[in-house]
């Protein structure tokens, strides 16, 4: 029977599990499924014959998420316009996850990276670069060869460093394109934020099928200002704007009284322009922020 102590051994390991399970997954609501089908199968295990409880955690929590990766990809396919990760509040006091290695994984471009590995090269790539497994117990955890495992975390590095999506940009940046955001949303003014965008800039907007959103990415600067110009100005003109961490990067959470309707959070390039806007609706990746309207 557990005790005690088996809890508290799991709850010492539920923040990394937890971590490691959303950016497999991108979802928070399934990262803490997977946490939990984790502590049920560490409940009932037997605890004398495992070895090193942090390795066997993370074993079978990686599986798992796994496993929930491939059924969210085939559900995916079939998402009604684009797909964004559940935004995450990552408050700027948790120096762990602040620490730039960790916050530049939190990202949602970093996250949109990883959805376009295979499953078993994000958990190869996640185990060996974030969380720094070695080799030799990553290849344990996957049931794979260390030679196979050494190549996953190598393809998947080539992809991310392609995509130089792992880099932060200074927080001044940051304020500074959240400002401009908003000057153009709530006062029409784009002076500022016209000379923050790349030319190429995109915007996402995830509404999930559940409410009303543009189904496409919008493309370079002329198109994505005025969309935020034309329609976001009149569609949150009552909106409450709270600025927020949202993935290791300063963001906004537009709500109505203590109801989140809105995440917004941005991706840059090395030389600080803003590359990407990600905007969720989906009623569904929001219902957690609430509590954070309240304090």
């Amino acid at each position: 029977m557990p005790n005690r102590d088996d809890a508290a051994i799991f709850e010492q390991f539920r923040p990394t599990l937890l971590g490691l399970a959303y950016r497999m997954l991108g979802s928070r609501a399934d990262a803490e499924d997977a946490v939990q089908d984790t502590f049920i199968k560490w409940r009932n295990a037997d605890r004398g014959k495992i070895e090193n409880p942090a390795s066997w955690l993370t074993a079978l929590c990686t599986r798992r998420c796994i496993d929930l990766a491939r059924s969210a990809h085939r559900t995916r396919v079939d998402y009604l316009g684009p797909w964004l990760p559940e935004p995450l509040h990552t408050p700027s006091e948790n120096e762990a996850e602040n620490a730039l290695s960790m916050a530049s994984s939190l990202t949602t471009a970093f996250l949109l990276m990883l959805e376009r590995l295979t499953p078993k090269e994000r958990a190869a790539y996640l185990l060996h670069e974030i969380f720094d497994v070695s080799y030799t117990e990553a290849a344990k955890t996957l049931d794979i060869q260390e030679s196979t495992c050494r190549k996953l975390v190598s393809r998947a590095r080539a992809s991310i460093e392609q995509a130089k999506v792992r880099h932060i940009t200074p927080v001044d940046r940051q304020e500074q394109l959240l400002a401009a955001f908003k000057a153009a949303v709530v006062d029409g003014n784009t002076d500022q934020l016209a000379v923050l965008l790349s030319d190429d800039i995109e915007l996402s907007a995830d509404g999930g099928g559940k409410v009303p959103t543009v189904l496409r990415v919008l493309r370079g600067k002329a198109e994505v200002l005025e969309f935020i110009t034309q329609k976001l100005r009149q569609y949150w003109s009552a909106y409450q704007w709270s600025a927020s961490e949202i993935n290791g990067g300063r963001g906004v959470i537009l709500h109505e009284e203590d109801l989140a309707t809105v995440a917004v959070s941005f991706a840059y390039d090395e030389a600080g322009r803003t590359t990407n806007i990600y905007i969720v609706r989906n009623p569904d990746k929001l219902s957690h922020l609430n509590g954070l309207l309240k304090q």
